[in-house]
């Protein structure tokens, strides 16, 4: 019995670029940056990712090149282990597993077996001391199975800085567990800890405390700071940074100011000099390869470059959008590489010049929006930077482009009430695009504002269309335009449903005169039911009716006459949710109550068809399909079910998907069907759903195994049926395999498949085989050339049969013989070459095919 896949939760993108410092390779031509449990591999010239390195189970919390091979790229994580990999073709060297929490890590080049990590101080094993306890709090996203895991501090865990043994070992997997203590009591994050000139010392900052350890020596001298300075000001400490050619070690605090300290060999001698310019934090520090500048930066969005650590000789790059958390020098001193909390990384020229930006999902506290797709481009759309909607690529993890709804600068200071983008909608084609601002004052004070956006085809972008003062006396609380195909004989319909008992409907009219032609939006008709607040508004699929709830109540209405043609009511508790149903479950309303139903009414017999008791969060149609999911919550967690109005047992159920709130949710359709093996997943076939919760974790479902889902798309040899039809493509074989069997199975016999060239193994070791861990050319370059060439020699069907027996029968007493290959003369004919003559290859050709096959390539694994 086949085992059924499971559905497993899965981050689909969107993590946090800025988890940890990034990294240059040593050409400067990659950029290396943690996105989760994942490590990506960009391109400095051209932005875009060339690699993602798969095979962590956890946040990636450290990466740093390989100071013996700068081909090579280590990584950490909270998963416990360190994976080598070889970044040019994203391959997984080699792991070590430590078994500990990793916050954090280091490599030195004079330490050529030995790394250096940062893990909790409550850890029996690598403290060293028997009394204390181990104390991992695992905190799982989803039920068994699920991929994700978060890592929850307590605030009173205290960490250590420990160097690590690599053992060399030819094993793919080995266990790392020579531990060896350097220093105690130091901060978690890895800008609180720094190597100094050459390895001989390093520094580490922690609350108002700076520690030095001394490697040979084997000492340390503890330098401390008063908590407030004579003027009030805030001497923490927040970041450490260390000259990679003098003994200076730079400090940053949070008063903004930066600390260089000299002569710190020495308790009591010490001195340090003060630079200061950020008004707030400094976020991190860092020297240039040279030392001839300190880089720095913070909440002001500013790179502030020091130049020979003088106040005076200092460079600024404004205007870098959020706030800089790390900061990254190239090793041939090119470029810089500033990640800001808006997940976005700044890739920039020496000469302070940007040169690339890589925009992720920007994240914020709120999501008022929701998730929204555009009809377009297939990108999901929700709020981006303040009064901003981002249009964000999921295929790419990229963020497409932005568009400015507010066009007001952003005040970046707490307590200023700022105008905030709360809803968007698009048409059923996206031509337009309705948006709805809000400002709230005192009580009484209330600043609304709609804007519809007209798609502008030769700029490839919205522009503003028509803008709507107050278009309700209260806050909004939905807009939907009616599904239509936007053809020049329908209407083009928006409806909006506010607190202030009312739902509008605005209709796009044309306002063209004699010298200019133009569109507008203007409001057709007003409704509202006995003057209750209208909470949610939606179309049917055909747009013929609309169905508005005013609290406990629904109402739907003809869209064509605007009256009222029937109540649905279910007390106790008011609607939150409302969807119709689609295709031939369209005579079906559903809505979900705050008592916790949800309630499903049959508009043809206008009653109630059936209803369940469930805390329900989101309710989401499928627009492609029946299926409808919900997704309720309880205080263990999040559940989902997919079911069919028509029929009230669940087609699926899922337990546990996250461990908190699921705030939004949105079926994105597919292009292309999926296969789903099991029958109660088939809801996954043609659209692909994606929830977003209480963490801003944007996450989807996958049937595909742990194994799959991290096996790099590189090494999953399936090949595909809609390959393009080249020459080299007709070259490999799979047109005349497929054109032979089509003839064999015309003519009724039973013919023996040539070894084609697409299975040779000299064609396996060249296109699917790393080049580094491959043979010397000279030695596979004969037997690829003479596996590529077309015999012209025709022989029967019978003669190949017999001639493969023969060959199985002496195979393994001919195996050690030395077979010479047969002269062959390649055909001149070009149609020959592009496959119109099935190839054919000679008996010794064969055999040396099967010596190949049974070479030992054990020596790979020793790389």
């Amino acid at each position: 019995m086949v085992a059924q896949p499971l559905l497993r939760v899965v981050r689909c993108g969107g993590s946090r670029l800025s988890g940890a410092r990034a990294a240059f390779s040593a050409d400067a031509k990659y950029l290396f940056c943690a996105s989760g449990d994942y490590v990506k591999v960009y391109s400095t010239a051209t932005e875009e990712c060339v690699h993602i390195l798969q095979g962590h189970t956890n946040l990636v919390t450290g990466i740093q090149l390989n100071p013996q091979n700068h081909m090579q790229l280590y990584s950490c994580s909270l998963d416990g282990t360190i994976k080598l990999w070889d970044f040019t073709d994203g391959i997984l060297i080699k792991t070590f597993v430590v078994g500990y929490k990793l916050f954090a890590f280091y490599t030195l080049a004079g330490s050529e077996d030995s790394v250096f990590i940062i893990i909790p101080k409550k850890n029996k094993e690598a403290s060293g001391s028997a009394g204390q306890d181990i104390r991992w709090n695992w905190m799982f996203t989803g039920s068994a199975g699920h991929d994700l895991l978060h890592w929850n501090q307590s605030s009173t865990d205290s960490f250590q800085l420990v160097s690590v043994k690599l053992p060399k070992i030819a094993d793919q997997e080995v266990e790392a567990k020579e531990l060896s203590l350097i220093l105690d009591d130091i901060g978690q994050s890895p800008k609180c800890t720094a190597f100094g000139r050459e390895g001989e010392y390093m520094a580490s900052v922690f609350d108002l405390h700076l520690l030095v350890y001394f490697f040979k020596k084997k000492k340390v001298n503890r330098f401390s700071l008063s908590a407030t300075s004579t003027k009030g000001a805030n001497n923490n400490f927040t970041c450490v940074a260390c000259h990679p050619k003098e003994d200076c070690i730079a400090s940053g605090h949070e008063d903004g100011k930066i600390r260089l300290w000299r002569n710190f060999n020495h308790k009591r001698e010490y001195t340090f000099s003060t630079l200061h310019w950020h008004h707030d934090v400094v976020m991190d520090l860092t020297f240039s390869v040279e030392g001839t500048s300190l880089l720095s930066g913070g909440v002001e969005s500013v790179l502030v470059q020091w130049r020979d650590g003088s106040d005076c000789k200092k460079e600024f790059l404004p205007r870098l959008g959020s706030t800089i958390e790390h900061i990254s020098a190239s090793p041939d001193g090119t470029f810089y590489c500033t990640c800001h909390t808006e997940n976005k990384i700044t890739i920039i020229h020496s000469n302070l010049r940007v040169s690339a930006v890589i925009q992720g999902l920007v994240k914020g506290s709120d999501v008022k929006t929701g998730l929204v797709v555009d009809p377009r481009t297939k990108a999901l759309v929700l709020n981006g930077k303040p009064g901003h909607l981002q249009f964000y690529c999921l295929q790419t993890d990229k963020q497409l482009y932005n568009l400015d709804i507010v066009q007001q600068e952003y005040i970046h200071q707490v307590g200023l009430n700022q105008i905030d983008l709360v809803k968007a909608a698009f048409s059923a084609q996206g031509s337009w695009l309705a948006t709805v601002e809000q400002r709230e004052g005192k009580e009484t004070e209330l600043e609304l504002q709609m804007k519809l956006w007209n798609y502008d085809e030769q700029t490839q972008s919205f522009t503003l269309n028509t803008r709507i003062n107050m278009p309700h006396e209260s806050h909004v609380t939905a807009l939907c335009f009616r599904d239509t195909d936007e053809l020049k004989d329908e209407t083009l319909m928006l409806v909006t449903a506010s607190k202030d008992g009312r739902f509008k409907v605005w209709v796009l009219v044309d306002d063209s005169d004699a010298e200019k032609p133009s569109m507008g939006w203007s409001c057709d008709f007003v409704g509202s039911y006995h003057k209750y607040p209208a909470s949610n508004c939606c179309f049917s699929e055909d747009g013929s009716l609309l169905a508005v709830s005013f609290e406990k109540t629904v109402t739907v209405w003809d869209s064509d006459t605007w009256d009222l043609k029937c109540t649905f009511c279910h007390p106790p508790g008011k609607i939150q949710n409302l969807c119709f149903g689609r295709l031939s479950c369209s005579k079906y309303l559903l809505g979900t109550t705050s008592s916790g139903f949800l309630c499903c009414w049959n508009l043809l017999s206008c009653a109630m068809e059936w209803s369940a008791q469930l805390n329900i969060t989101v309710l989401q149609p499928d627009p492609l399909s029946e299926n409808i999911v919900a997704v309720s919550w309880l205080s263990e967690g999040s559940d989902l079910f997919v079911f069919k109005p028509n029929e009230p047992r669940p087609l699926c159920i899922q337990r546990n998907v996250c461990r908190g709130r699921v705030q939004w949710a949105v079926f994105i359709p597919r292009e292309v069907p999926e296969s789903v093996g099991s029958e109660k997943h088939q809801w996954l076939s043609r659209s692909q759903l994606y929830f977003l919760t209480e963490t801003q974790d944007l996450m989807t479902f996958s049937t595909k195994s742990t194994e799959e889902r991290l096996t790099p798309s590189s090494k999953q040899l399936a090949v595909e049926e809609s390959l393009t039809m080249t020459p080299f493509y007709l070259l490999l074989g799979k047109h005349r395999h497929q054109q032979q069997s089509k003839e064999n199975a015309d003519l009724g016999t039973a013919v023996v498949q040539n070894h084609l060239a697409q299975h040779s193994p000299a064609v396996k070791e060249l296109l699917h085989t790393p080049a580094h861990v491959l043979p010397s050319a000279s030695f596979l370059c004969s037997i690829f050339i003479n596996s590529m060439l077309i015999s012209k020699e025709n022989k029967s069907a019978e003669e190949v049969a017999g001639e493969v027996e023969m060959d199985s029968e002496k195979a393994e007493d001919e195996s050690d013989e030395d077979v010479e290959f047969t002269e062959m003369e390649p055909d001149t004919n070009p149609t020959e070459i592009l496959g119109e003559t099935t190839p054919k290859l000679s008996k010794s050709q064969e055999k040396e095919l099967r010596k190949i096959r049974r070479m030992d390539y054990s020596w790979i694994t020793a790389l």
